[in-house]
């Protein structure tokens, strides 16, 4: 139908729309965004890079890209990183050339940053969704870290006291998600992402093709 030419050749064209998701660590939100993306087309996560060292489980290029603290740096130094922060004694980025180039593509990406990051972001004037996703509980959030089996007791303990400043940052989001379970969270995360993608400005293109079929 001509409808859909149109739709295909509007993403063709257009730039790809920017998604940012957060949660406390161990609430959930890299297993629900790579949920996200298998089941919606033309939406890209972005792996950051990270310097410490794999833990057990962990695959570089999947989980992150890890690079030596060292490399970090210096990327840091050149300003490869779209944003990066110090989280725990523990460096992660984005990098600014690879979500550039898949958003000049046309695809739709997610970035999976804390609220330093996203605050980074913003402040550049790069326009985003954000999406904070929120455990259900402090006890929830517990047995789902103790349950990854991939932290010392002390990063558990960190973690957990730094968790109540954490979710009172979901102020500053567009979007809320409650992680209670996995199948309707995604589904919530798909309902943003079909939302955001059907806002007038991003149809703006397609609609008037349309209405010169008239």
């Amino acid at each position: 139908p001509s409808w859909r030419r149109c739709a295909s050749r509007s993403r063709t064209l257009s730039r790809g729309l920017l998604f940012i998701v957060w949660a406390p660590s161990g609430a959930g939100k890299t297993t629900l965004v790579e949920r996200l993306v298998e089941c919606v087309p033309h939406l890209r996560l972005s792996r950051s890079y990270t310097s410490p060292p794999l833990r057990p489980g962990e695959t570089d290029g999947v989980d992150y890209n890890f690079v030596s603290r060292d490399r970090f740096e210096e990327m840091i130094g050149a300003g490869d990183f779209l944003e990066w922060a110090d989280v725990f004694g523990n460096l992660y980025g984005t990098c600014a050339s690879d979500t550039h180039r898949m958003l000049a593509a046309g695809e739709d990406v997610v970035l999976v940053i804390d609220v330093q990051g996203a605050r980074k972001v913003r402040q550049q004037g790069i326009a985003a969704a954000t999406v904070f996703v929120m455990p259900p509980s402090l006890t929830v959030l517990e047995q789902r870290l103790r349950g990854r089996s991939k932290d010392p007791e002390a990063a558990i303990q960190r973690r957990l006291q730094a968790a109540p400043d954490e979710v009172a940052a979901f102020r500053d989001y567009h979007y809320e998600v409650i992680n209670d379970e996995l199948t309707s969270s995604v589904d919530r995360l798909r309902g943003i992402v079909l939302a955001e993608r059907a806002r007038l400005q991003r149809m703006q293109a397609v609609a008037d093709d349309i209405i010169r079929t008239f």
